[in-house]
């Protein structure tokens, strides 16, 4: 059956209105543009919610790219201010740390290889670097992972008061560094180096140790540990 969707979620039958479909249906009965359309929430005047999610899928092409997108190029679509694209982030986010939980709930980190394992389904194809910090307690088991920066990384704009926020408020033992290089060559450029010396004193300092920072490339990674820098 073809919907108009210039038409309000109002003036469809209330039997096909995406939140009693899902009702009656569960969540897999619904196509990419009605889930859309549960999470934007509503439309504008002349813009239905519906017409909303669709123009979403037409100018990102997919789910995947719209969940790489970032809050400002969600927001650019008319009908999504930077408060309902902050909500589809963090529904994508959600839908990520779903199926990363399971694989490093208790996780131990005995070597790089298990840090990669752990982090590298959530970074790997990203079109922008992710910095993530995973935390460890005393058993180095992981107790958690935060994303701290999306994007190029700069020696002067990471902050050891943001990278270690996480870290003490979990009372982490120790913490890994990891994220990725979209070029898919691990090797550390010197803003990597610097970076890492300087969140390494900074732990020092803190009492958390930073144990490993991992880079992750295409097929392969580069551990600071394993080449002694660190």
């Amino acid at each position: 059956m073809t919907k108009d969707f210039s038409f309000t979620v109002r003036d469809l039958p209330r039997s096909e209105r995406p939140r009693e479909r899902l009702q009656r249906f569960g969540p897999e009965a619904l196509s990419a543009q009605e889930l859309l359309a549960l999470v934007i929430g509503r439309g504008i005047p002349k813009k239905s919610v519906l017409n909303i999610a669709q123009e979403l899928l037409a100018r990102f092409g997919n789910i995947k790219a719209i969940s790489q997108a970032t809050i400002e190029e969600l927001s650019e679509i008319k009908g999504i201010g930077l408060a309902k694209a902050a909500q589809i982030k963090a529904c994508f986010e959600l839908g990520r740390r779903e199926d990363l939980e399971p694989e490093f709930k208790n996780y131990d980190i005995k070597d790089p290889e298990a840090v990669v394992k752990a982090i590298r389904t959530s970074i790997k194809d990203k079109a922008k670097e992710h910095f993530k910090l995973i935390l460890l307690n005393p058993r180095n088991k992981i107790i958690g992972i935060s994303t701290i920066s999306i994007g190029t990384l700069n020696a002067s704009l990471v902050h050891p008061r943001e990278v270690f926020k996480d870290a003490i408020v979990h009372s982490a033992a120790s913490v890994v560094l990891a994220h990725n290089h979209p070029s898919g060559d691990p090797e550390p450029s010197e803003d990597d180096l610097k970076i890492t010396k300087k969140l390494v004193d900074s732990g020092k300092i803190l009492g958390i140790e930073v144990i490993d920072h991992i880079i992750i490339g295409k097929n392969n990674f580069c551990s600071f540990k394993e080449r002694g820098l660190i």
